[in-house]
């Protein structure tokens, strides 16, 4: 019963969440936390692993992850920005798992000046992410989960705050390789904007994602499909030449794929491409490596180590790292 009440829900609010799909800001949300899933496209919220950045995917992955686990995270993002985070892990009995979670984008040093152009000093822009998530193992196949976020945006003088919530909901088949999931991230609201007359959205996005290992190959197949609520050709960054898309366009923008090889128990090595993201670099006129990302980890008892490559802007590539430790 839980699990339908679950499923239901997960129908009602995209519908309730439509009027979110533009104007969206707090885009920091949009970025990856954790560098496996950078490397197999950049969304994935299917792959189940015992490394604390999968909650902020999936907060339904939550119950796969050790207890006493603490999580550390860096990427470098654009020119002069940089994206940390931190995790902790707490289980509480079989079911019951619980985290504590935190982002920071800094956009680095910025000249301040006057409306003549004289400068009269330097700020420092920065996003940050609290958050508290939880997940509850319903069954030995089935998990559920949510985070409660805050958002804290400082420019300059100016600052803005906004609370999201994320659901998830996991099926694994640890006999079968097979794990299926869907998630709704950043349900909310903005609570306070930079101007009085201003109001944003949150960048809400509804998911479902599958990932699914080959008998017999050290081989594990990833599928997502993401930002299910938008289908107009407005959502999308189209070439000068271009005021809309056809509906195959649309649909393969929808989709990541990612693939990753298993040498051994405690190695992988992973590829992704995101097709939209491909499609949008090409037509702003940087092809190379557009919508391809990779990288590799290795996953001890203990210790566990992630690092990616991807490309998300026209100009800059980005490195991204995971540690994590289970005490």
């Amino acid at each position: 019963m839980r699990i339908r009440k679950l499923l239901l829900l997960g129908l009602l609010i995209p519908m309730a969440m439509h009027a979110q799909e533009s104007s969206s800001q707090y885009n920091v949300l949009k970025l990856p936390a954790s560098s496996h899933a950078a490397a197999l496209g950049g969304d994935n919220i299917s792959a189940v692993e015992d490394a604390p950045a999968v909650g902020w995917s999936n907060p339904a992955l939550l119950s796969g992850v050790s207890d006493n686990s603490i999580g550390l995270d860096l990427m470098t993002y654009n020119s002069g920005s940089l994206f940390l985070g931190a995790q902790y892990v707490k289980a509480f009995g079989n079911r019951h798992t619980a985290t504590i979670m935190a982002q920071m984008l800094s956009y680095g040093s910025i000249d301040e000046t006057d409306e003549n152009g004289t400068k009269l000093g330097t700020f420092s822009p920065k996003d940050i992410v609290f958050g508290l998530g939880y997940s509850y193992l319903f069954s030995s196949h089935w998990a559920g989960g949510a985070t409660f976020k805050t958002i804290n945006q400082s420019y300059g003088g100016y600052s803005s705050m906004a609370l999201s919530v994320d659901l998830g909901l996991n099926y694994y088949d640890e006999e079968k390789d097979l794990s299926v999931s869907a998630t709704l991230r950043n349900i909310g609201m903005q609570v306070k904007s930079f101007y009085t007359n201003q109001k944003a959205h949150l960048p809400f996005v509804a998911q479902i994602g599958a990932t699914k290992g080959i008998e017999h190959l050290p081989l594990r197949f990833n599928l997502t499909f993401t930002d299910l609520t938008r289908w107009k050709s407005s959502y999308y960054y189209l070439p000068a030449d271009k005021d809309e898309i056809g509906f195959g366009r649309k649909f393969l923008n929808h989709i990541i794929i990612g693939l990753d090889v298993l040498p051994t128990d405690y190695l992988y090595f992973s590829l992704g491409y995101n097709l939209r993201r491909a499609y949008e670099l090409k037509s702003a006129g940087s092809s190379k490596m557009a919508g391809l990302c990779f990288g590799g980890g290795l996953h001890l008892k203990k210790f566990k180590f992630g690092a990616s490559y991807a490309k998300y802007h026209v100009g800059n590539a980005s490195l991204q790292f995971n540690l994590a430790y289970s005490l």
